[in-house]
Parts: C-alpha cells; sequence; structure tokens
C-alpha cells in the first residue's frame, strides 16, 4: 500500500505542469471560488454580490456550514472548513486528485493531488480568521521549531486554506511559500499553492465596499498622494519601506516620507492617501482617527504590526479592521505574531503592484511563508495600475473635485523629471484657473515660488481666498498654505487662512496647540495687536485644558 500512494504522489507531481497549462488560458473570473459560512446570511449575501459585480459563476460558490467565532479550534478547522472545502474543491474537479483510505495524524484525508485550476480563493466575512495554537497537535517541524518562537500551530485559517491543494503538510511553525519572489513561477510552484484572498471587515457594508472600491479604482485609475511612514523597530523594515519610497519614486506621486521613530502625528498633512505603508503601532492612531478620515478608491495601506488583523469585526481595535471600515480597498495583516521576516514584504507588494500584477498575485509575491500568520483583505483581481497617467490626464475633467488635483500633481512631476519645469508652472497655473481649489493653489504656488515668482505665487493663494468651509482632511494643507504665505513675506494673507482655520468649531487641541503660536507670529508681522492679544488669550486657555489620552 505504501508502494502505490508513493507512485501515485510522485506522478502527481510529474503530471502537475499538464494540467496547469491548460487553465491559464481561462478568464480568471471564470476560475474563482468563492467561501461562504452557509449558516450566516450575510456571508452568502456578500458572496453573491462579489460574484454579480466580478462574474463570477454561480457554480463556483462553496457555501459550508461553520462556527460564527473567528478565533475556531484545530478540530473546529479540519471538520467544518479544510476537510469539507478540500472534498467539494476536489468533487467539482477544481483540485485534481486521487482518494486514498489513509488520513493523517491530524485527520485530514491523505489525497494524491495532481493540481489545481483555481486562480483564486475569495473567503466572505462570516467565515472564522484564526486557528487558536493545540498543544496537543504540536510536534518538532525542522527546521523552524529549532527556535522557540516557531513552536506553534496556530495561525490563520486564510494560510492554511493555500495549502488546500497540498495534502499532509506539518501544521506545525510555517509552510515557505514556492511563490515569494517569483515573477514567473513554475507550473509545478503554482499547483502547490490556492491564492486566497478575504473580503472582510467590522461590517458587511465594509466589505462589500472593498469590491465597489476596487471596481471604481480600475475605472477611473490610482488617484491620491502617497505617505511612508519608516523608523521602526528594525533596520530590515525600515529597509523595505526605503524601498517602497523609490518604487513610489518611480511611479510619480505626489507624498510624503516621515522617517521620524514616533508614528505619523494626527497632524500631519494626510489628504487622499492612496497609497499608505508605515510602523510601528498596536492600534489604528494618527492622522486616520481624525474627524471624517476616509481613503479615496483604490488606496491600499498596510501598517505593519505582529497582530494587526486580530480582529476584523472592530473599527477602532489592531489595524486592518479599521482601515476597512475607513474604505480601504485593500490591506494586509496577521492574525498572531508572524515575526518580521515572514509577515508581508512591502516592497515586494509595491513592485509586484508596479509591474501590473494584481491583488491576488502580488499578495504571494510578497508572502514567505504559508500555514502561517497572515491575512490579505481585498478583491484579488483588482489591479490598481490598470489605468495609466495618460488616460488620467485625458479624462482629468470628469474626476470629482477632491480627487482632479491629484492626477494635475503626477502630471507636474512627469513635466519636472522630464526637465520641463517651465511647462510644469504653465500646466500648474491653466489647471488651477479651470478647477481652483486650495490643494491645488498651494502646489502651484510652491511652483512660481521656486521659479522665482514670490509675487505671483501669494497672489495665487489670494486667488482661491475667503476660504469658506475647510473640511478636516485639509485642515494640514491650509496650515501648509497659511505658513507658506507667513514664510513668502505675505502675513496678511497668513493671518487670514489661521483665522478660518482656528474659527472651526471641532479642531482638536492639538490642532489648536499647533495653529496658534504661528498664527500669534503672522500676527504680529502683519501689525494686527488685537488679533494678537486674543491669540495669546486663546493659547493660554488650550493649555489649561486636558491632553487627549494617545492612542497606543
Amino acid at each position: 500500500m505504501r508502494f502505490a500512494v508513493l507512485t501515485l504522489i510522485l506522478l502527481s507531481w510529474a503530471l502537475a505542469p499538464a494540467v496547469c497549462s491548460g487553465a491559464e488560458d481561462e478568464a480568471l473570473s471564470a476560475r474563482v471560488i468563492v467561501l461562504a459560512n452557509r449558516d450566516d446570511a450575510g456571508s452568502l449575501q456578500l458572496a453573491r454580490y462579489y460574484m454579480e459585480k466580478r462574474h463570477v459563476p454561480e457554480a463556483n460558490l462553496l457555501a459550508l456550514p461553520m462556527p460564527s467565532d473567528e478565533t475556531i479550534t484545530w478540530r473546529q478547522f479540519i471538520d467544518a472548513v479544510y476537510q469539507p472545502a478540500q472534498d467539494e474543491l476536489i468533487k467539482r474537479d477544481w483540485i485534481q486528485a486521487i482518494e486514498t483510505s489513509l488520513t493523517d495524524k491530524i485527520g485530514r484525508r491523505r489525497y494524491a493531488i495532481s493540481g489545481h485550476r483555481i486562480a483564486y480563493l475569495v473567503i466572505c466575512k462570516g467565515v472564522p480568521l484564526r486557528i487558536a495554537h493545540d498543544q496537543s497537535l504540536y510536534e518538532a517541524t525542522l527546521p523552524f521549531t529549532n527556535s522557540a518562537q516557531f513552536r506553534t500551530n496556530c495561525g490563520a485559517v486564510d494560510a492554511e486554506l493555500a495549502l488546500l491543494a497540498r495534502s499532509g503538510y506539518a501544521i506545525n511553525a510555517l509552510v515557505s511559500n514556492p511563490l515569494c519572489g517569483k515573477a514567473h513561477p513554475t507550473f509545478l510552484e503554482e499547483a502547490q499553492v490556492v491564492k486566497v484572498s478575504r473580503l472582510d471587515g467590522p461590517t458587511y457594508s465594509n466589505a462589500a465596499a472593498l469590491v465597489d472600491n476596487a471596481l471604481k479604482a480600475e475605472q477611473q485609475g490610482l488617484i491620491g498622494r502617497t505617505y511612508v511612514d519608516i523608523g521602526g523597530l528594525h533596520p530590515e523594515g525600515d529597509r523595505w519601506l526605503e524601498s517602497v519610497v523609490r518604487s513610489i519614486d518611480e511611479l510619480g506621486f505626489d507624498g510624503d516620507v516621515d522617517r521620524k521613530p514616533t508614528v505619523v502625528p494626527a497632524t500631519a498633512r494626510f489628504d487622499a492617501p492612496v497609497l499608505y505603508f508605515g510602523w510601528y503601532a498596536g492600534t489604528v492612531c494618527g492622522p486616520f482617527t481624525q474627524p471624517g478620515f476616509h481613503f479615496p478608491p483604490g488606496a491600499i495601506a498596510l501598517h505593519i504590526h505582529s497582530y494587526s488583523a486580530q480582529t476584523l469585526r472592530s473599527a477602532d481595535a489592531d489595524w486592518c479592521g479599521p482601515l476597512a471600515a475607513r474604505g480601504v480597498t485593500a490591506t494586509l495583516g496577521n492574525v498572531y505574531e508572524p515575526y518580521l521576516p515572514f509577515t508581508h514584504h512591502p516592497d515586494l507588494l509595491v513592485h509586484a503592484l508596479a509591474d501590473g500584477m494584481n491583488f491576488g498575485d502580488a499578495v504571494f509575491f510578497a508572502l514567505p511563508g504559508l500555514s502561517w500568520q497572515a491575512v490579505a483583505i481585498g478583491d484579488p483581481l483588482y489591479r490598481p495600475f490598470a489605468v495609466p497617467l495618460a488616460e488620467q490626464w485625458q479624462r482629468r475633467r470628469d474626476l470629482p473635485d477632491e480627487l482632479y488635483p491629484y492626477v494635475v500633481f503626477r502630471k507636474l512631476r512627469q513635466l519636472m523629471q522630464a526637465g520641463q519645469t517651465g511647462d510644469a508652472v504653465k500646466v500648474a497655473v491653466e489647471e488651477l484657473s479651470q478647477r481652483p481649489g486650495l490643494v491645488l493653489a498651494l502646489r502651484t504656488a510652491e511652483l512660481l515660488k521656486a521659479s522665482g515668482d514670490t509675487a505671483g505665487a501669494v497672489r495665487t493663494i489670494d486667488s482661491i481666498l475667503p476660504l469658506r468651509v475647510v473640511p478636516f482632511s485639509l485642515v494640514p494643507v491650509a496650515a501648509q498654505a497659511a505658513q507658506f504665505c507667513a514664510d513668502s513675506n505675505a502675513p496678511k494673507t497668513a493671518v487670514e487662512i489661521f483665522r478660518t482655520l482656528l474659527a472651526i468649531e471641532n479642531l482638536s487641541l492639538e490642532w489648536r496647540l499647533m495653529l496658534l503660536p504661528p498664527a500669534m507670529k503672522a500676527a504680529e508681522v502683519a501689525g494686527d495687536p488685537d488679533l494678537l492679544g486674543l491669540w495669546k488669550q486663546m493659547l493660554e486657555v488650550q493649555k489649561q485644558k486636558p491632553a487627549t489620552p494617545p492612542n497606543k
């Protein structure tokens, strides 16, 4: 019997390329399997919503009765999720396998698997998220368990389901991902992995929005600014993020890089964050907690933290759930401690996406280990760079006001990188005349001042005054504009902007404490002693107020 099983296994590996090659010509959406909890009406509704939006055949729905808890035991996982899913996928010929009469040590059915034709397995909210450690199932898995931190079998449901087409793998520690860093993996490597992504979040509407935002971004392109927060606990992570900065720069996005050891403060500029990569805080904080914060369509955000996805049901705890609640389109995280080398590598993720991969492929290009702690949240079919800048530029007039300036920004960077600074200034002035607004006015003023026209720069800021309404997301931009005017010998214009900001009724204490000192200086230079005195009194009052406890 052992010889017969070994023969079948060896034959399966030999046939793997032939099995996979025919599937490459099939439409991706026709090869997406959608997994939902049959006992959860919301899970089924989300599954059907995704299938309708992405034209996934009805026959590709895999609905199984499952526990409702986010964290389950290994016994629950095998009996209610893994084994029923594997059996059904084999029955439907999504996984090609020959059944044997054997089971492994933890009760999984042994199959001789020769490959699969699943493009992606999409897991819907309602399917359990984590598997708790079971000491009774622990055994050494060398070389990993030579290190104490890998002597565990806790993990992500998604990371285990990625190995549905690999029978009998060890559940302790992790399994190396043969797709990591492989732009062109072999058929044999592809046959070993089922690419998994999850539609999930604190609410079902949050999960459905992942789909809507992906589709919208694929129509209009990725539009916004980028933010990279470097300065974490380990040099390796900082090196990853420095590489991300270089990749983003090559893509021509406007943005900011923070290299201070603290996380990005709540008062930092953070408008239209379409790409965010940073670390290292235990739960969502900084600009993400500001009133009305919301990501633009298509946004990809990754905050490196060991437990960034230990729950997806909270809009305030950890990172992945809160990011989904705030409209992110794709994010990644960990359900337990992964240890830095075995979490998603952000540099590899950005490299893959920039090369044209969709989210599902990029995730596995960036992930070193399976049967471990990682989850990817978002539509695997999502292609953030499906629309090139040239096409965005041609259709810029159709964009809403809140996105329009950021396409102009990329065009300006493109011109400046080509050495056409004069043309960049002309384009900025022309576009501002077509669609006046604070964000583009500040950039145009900066270009004019850099070209030697400081007076023209100040007139540009004046042209969009008074600022009748400043959304919370643009308070940092307005503060920059005020300081720009103060530094350009236009204190009266600076005072007008500061006055507008300080009149915002729900402006936070930290913002008032930040704005009042430069506002007072501008008022003094502008020769307005009454306003200077008023703001001095306001500052003293604000200093007496208790500070809001920071997020940790």
